[in-house]
C-alpha cells in the first residue's frame, strides 16, 4: 500500500512538472508579436541612429537564428568548408546580419506590425503570417517569420518573408553570385561581408 501511495505521489509530482515547463513555453504567434513590439518601441525613442542600432541588434541576438541563416546562406559551398572556416565564416556574418539587420530597420518610424495567425509546418517550423500596416505614405505589406521551434522554450527567427519574397533565399542566391563571380573562392565572400561591416 505504501508503494502504491509512494508511486502515485512522484506520478503527481512528475505531471505536474511537465505543465510548469510547458507553461512557461511561448507559442510562435505571441513570440514575433513580442519581438515586433520590441522593435516597434525601439524605433519610437527620440534616440540617435546609433543608439536604436544597439538596440535592436540586441533584440536580433535574443530572437533571431543568427547561425542557421548564415549557413543556409551558404548553400552547397558549405560542405568544401573546413571547420576553421566555418568559425571564421560564422564570426563575420554574425556581424554583418547585426549591422545589415539594424542599419536597415532604424531607417523606419514608428512601424506597427499586426500578427494575423500562425500555420504549423512541422514538429521544427512554424509560419507566422502578419501585417506592417498601412501610414500615409506607404501601403501596408504583407509579412511572413519562419519560426524555428524546435525548443518550445526558445522560439527563433530563422526567415522573413515579405510579399512572397524570402529574404534568407535572396541572401543565399546574392552569396553564391559573389562566390561564382570569384572562379568558386570563398574568401571573395568573406572580403565582401568585411567591407560592409568596415564601412562606415
Amino acid at each position: 500500500m505504501y508503494k502504491k501511495k509512494s508511486f502515485f505521489f512522484f506520478l503527481l509530482i512528475f505531471l505536474n512538472f511537465i505543465y510548469i515547463n510547458n507553461s512557461f513555453a511561448i507559442d510562435p504567434y505571441s513570440f514575433v508579436q513580442e519581438t515586433a513590439d520590441r522593435a516597434s518601441e525601439a524605433l519610437n525613442k527620440r534616440q540617435s541612429k546609433e543608439e536604436k542600432m544597439e538596440i535592436l541588434k540586441t533584440i536580433a541576438k535574443e530572437t533571431v537564428d543568427i547561425r542557421g541563416i548564415g549557413f543556409y546562406s551558404l548553400g552547397k559551398h558549405r560542405k568544401n568548408m573546413s571547420d576553421q572556416k566555418k568559425v571564421e565564416y560564422l564570426e563575420i556574418f554574425n556581424k554583418y546580419f547585426l549591422k545589415s539587420f539594424s542599419s536597415r530597420l532604424a531607417e523606419y518610424t514608428d512601424p506597427r506590425i499586426r500578427v494575423d495567425s500562425q500555420k504549423k509546418l512541422s514538429d521544427k517550423y512554424t509560419m507566422v503570417s502578419s501585417t506592417l500596416l498601412a501610414t500615409e505614405d506607404k501601403p501596408e505589406v504583407k509579412i511572413d517569420w519562419r519560426v524555428v521551434t524546435k525548443d518550445p522554450d526558445n522560439p527563433l527567427i530563422i526567415d522573413v518573408v515579405i510579399e512572397g519574397v524570402s529574404l534568407a533565399k535572396v541572401q543565399k542566391e546574392e552569396f553564391n553570385s559573389i562566390i561564382q563571380s570569384n572562379d568558386g573562392n570563398i574568401n571573395s565572400l568573406f572580403d565582401n561581408l568585411k567591407k560592409f561591416v568596415e564601412k562606415e
